[in-house]
């Protein structure tokens, strides 16, 4: 196993330098669920939740999560998004919302997507709280990443 890149040689965690990397056009596509019962579901598809329309909302939510990722983890870098997006499906008895986020920059832009995903799909648990207290959010996982040396999908 290599030397982790951040620590610093002290051992103490560290923001990675990437500014000898090239930047490059880099992409990432995160997968979060959100089940209920089929009543909860339905009311979010009519968009007749007590709280509102949950669907623009999660989607507005996401892409403001993704925006704002490097202030919530510390390690991860500011990155230019060129775009973020957020599609939400609503199913039988679960939500399954896809976050998209792209940029061109010397670092990956999964952080950006695994946010969106997750703060949309927190902003659906809170908005049908009111109507199911035992919606389960998870899981959240990462389907895509491409761009820079390693591209890497889900299989």
């Amino acid at each position: 196993m290599g030397e982790l890149s951040h620590l610093d040689d002290a051992g103490r965690a560290r923001m990675v330098d990437v500014g000898a990397k090239p930047a490059t056009h880099r992409r990432a596509l995160v997968q979060a669920v959100v089940s209920m019962s089929p009543e909860t579901a339905a009311a979010i598809a009519r968009g007749d939740a007590p709280k509102g329309d949950v669907i623009s909302t999660a989607r507005i939510a996401g892409i403001q999560g993704a925006k704002r990722t490097a202030e919530l983890i510390p390690l991860c870098h500011p990155l230019p998004l060129s775009f973020v997006d957020v599609s939400i499906e609503v199913g039988e008895s679960r939500v399954t919302l896809t976050a998209e986020a792209r940029t061109t920059a010397e670092t990956g832009v999964e952080m950006e997507a695994m946010t969106a995903a997750w703060v949309a799909a927190l902003t659906v648990y809170d908005m049908v709280k009111g109507l199911e207290r035992g919606v389960e959010v998870g899981p959240v996982v990462l389907l895509e990443k491409t761009g820079g040396k390693d591209d890497w999908r889900r299989t």
